[in-house]
């Protein structure tokens, strides 16, 4: 291809993606150039030993990989203008020797200035890792460390096999503490197979351990988790309960840093999480935004991945995003949110509550309800300064629910045996506590009653999140809540709902609220992250729930489409569990009202 025919070809991409770009935030004061830094390096979205490449290969100046990871750290500790570094964790997991070689880098850095960690949730190997490395660590409100210990669990399958299914297994081995083939011609381990298991693990903890230790300076009860960030921090297994950016915030303050500089992960070396994304704003139209942007957040409620069924749904890592660039947008002046959704983590939810509170702050914020502003829904519907909802919308749901399905039982009726290796051999409840999120092994009456503890956390959170958002006494909201639902009457009658009426009217009352004149223009933005359109009015399938949408497009088949839609997001309002999350604000029941 000749040069010309590729530029042409880059330039119709980039045309065509300005299109349907999301919002250009307009010029405000730029943070400055030069001056005492603050180093971010953002573990949000993972650092795997090899880098996935897109359409055009790995973009310049983005790498993503382990090994970039650690030269990167490497050069921080060289770089004269650093003077702090904040790492993102997120929700992200990595392996333990991953883990312990990252906090060995970062440990060095650690040696000559602060490192400040936050994250969502904390598991065995990132606790070990904030130990470690990090001089200040913070958990997300609605978050928790999830230290509970070490196991491994493995699947037997020689019933199965053999006396239900018929099936001739042979294998044959070489050194009697092999043992790969056992979990198809046993029903459980041999006695050297479980004396290698054991002994690797207990190494394997008595290494952690060792490492929290040595960084804390003391023993903690990282085996006896999960923990609720209040109790986390009673605890001394993290230091601050906050957001994101409370912990950015503190560290530049500590650190008398005046700018920050993201060394590593999305946004890094001048890059955006999308792409070419200053580029696109600038042939979109620069600063002519409209001065409202209308929100679509329909469905169910997750962290990310798009849902239960794919490209649904409402997810924190999509829809912060947008917030993010509709917060720091001058022209934008008002912010309505349509919501539509029975609800689903309550990490994701409470993220997001932040974030909308955070617009809040700065602009006109109206939310108009749909169908539904459900448990998790409700949470961010809160966020509004004024609440539409139609007399027969559902609203409330106010409560929290969390569990799991254990299958363990069942696959031994079917000739599959799940055995359960703790590290910790001496401890009888070690084995319940470190395979909790297990679906192979039930809870123990330790860990359930641990699990409701943070549970009921996460109730107090919704809470006094609701109380915030609409300014009125937890008493008041206290009585609203214990899951109940309303109809939108019922809410304006109860203070969840201020006003009857549907998204025209919330419209109308943003442009009022903001200064604006009846003819302002609204600009869509779908909580997937899809500058739309300029609004032209008319309801169509994609105002829907994503998972009805689908089924008015024929996009699922027959048999599924026969399937209550409705219970279909309830389905998927309840995925976080199948994630790991073990606290979820969903409508407890799949609900047609028709």
């Amino acid at each position: 291809m000749s040069k010309l025919a590729t530029a042409a070809l880059v330039a119709s991409l980039v045309l065509a993606g300005a299109c349907s770009g999301r919002p250009t935030p307009t010029a405000t004061a730029k943070p400055p150039k030069k001056g005492p830094a603050l180093a971010i390096i953002d573990l949000s979205t993972g650092a795997p030993e090899v880098e996935s490449s897109g359409f055009f290969g790995p973009p310049p100046g983005r790498r993503r990989s382990f090994d970039s990871l650690l030269d990167t750290i490497d050069d921080i500790a060289k770089d004269k203008d650093t003077v702090a570094v904040f790492i993102r964790l997120g929700g992200a997991t990595m392996g333990l020797a991953r883990a312990e070689e990252l906090s060995a880098a970062l440990s060095k850095i650690r040696a000559k200035m602060p490192v400040y960690c936050h994250a969502h949730e904390y598991g065995n190997a990132t606790t070990m890792l904030a130990a470690q490395a990090c001089t200040k660590t913070w958990v997300s409100p609605a978050g928790g460390v999830e230290a509970i210990g070490i196991a491994a669990q493995v699947v037997y399958m020689h019933k199965l096999l053999t006396e239900e299914l018929h099936v001739d297994v042979d294998f044959l081995q070489v050194g009697k503490f092999k043992g790969a083939e056992e979990p198809l011609t046993r029903d459980g381990p041999s006695p050297e197979a479980r004396a290698s298991l054991e002994g690797t693990l207990a190494d394997m903890r008595r290494t952690w351990l060792d490492l929290v230790k040595d960084g804390k300076k003391k023993d903690l009860p990282i085996e006896d988790g999960p923990y609720a960030p209040p109790l986390a921090k009673t605890l001394g297994l993290v230091d601050e309960v906050g957001y994101d950016d409370d912990a950015r915030e503190a560290a530049k303050k500590e650190s008398s840093a005046v700018r920050e500089v993201v060394r590593f992960g999305p946004g890094a070396q001048g890059g955006d999480e999308d792409g070419m994304g200053d580029l696109l704003g600038a042939l979109a139209g620069g600063s002519s935004n409209p001065p409202i942007v209308l929100v679509r957040a329909m469905g169910e409620i997750s962290m990310g991945g798009g849902g239960m069924f794919g490209d649904g749904g409402i997810t924190e890592s999509g829809l912060s995003r947008e917030l993010a660039h509709l917060e720091k947008d001058d022209a934008v002046k008002a912010v309505v949110l349509r919501i539509d959704s029975p609800g689903g983590s309550a990490l994701a939810s409470d993220l997001l509550w932040h974030d909308l509170m955070r617009i809040r702050a700065k602009k006109k914020l109206v939310v108009s309800v749909g169908g539904m502003a459900a448990s998790g829904g409700y949470y961010l519907a809160s966020t509004g300064e004024v609440i539409f909802a139609d007399a027969t919308s559902i609203v409330g749901s106010i409560g929290v629910v969390g569990g799991k399905i254990a299958v363990g039982d069942t696959l031994e009726r079917i000739g599959v045996h799940a055995e359960t290796f703790p590290a910790d051999t001496q401890n009888p409840g070690a084995k319940a506590r470190a395979a909790y999120e297990s679906p192979l092994i039930a809870w123990d009456e330790p860990t359930k009653a641990r699990v409701y503890d943070s549970m009921k956390g996460i109730y107090d959170l919704f809470l006094a999140r609701v109380a915030e958002g609409r300014k009125i006494p937890v008493e008041k909201v206290s009585v609203s809540a214990e899951g109940r639902i309303f109809s939108g009457r019922e809410g304006k009658e109860r203070g969840l709902v201020d006003e009857l009426g549907g998204l025209t009217a919330a419209i109308e009352k943003a442009r009022a609220l903001a200064g604006l004149p009846a003819d302002a223009k609204v600009g869509v933005v779908a909580a997937r992250g899809r500058f739309a359109e300029v609004l032209g009015g008319g309801d169509d399938a994609e105002s829907r729930t994503p998972i009805a949408a689908m089924i008015a497009r024929d996009e699922i088949s027959p048999w599924l489409a026969r399937v209550s839609p409705n219970a279909l997001v309830f389905a998927a309002s309840m995925s976080p569990l199948l994630d790991g999350e073990r606290t979820v604000c969903a409508l407890p029941f799949a609900l047609d009202v028709k």
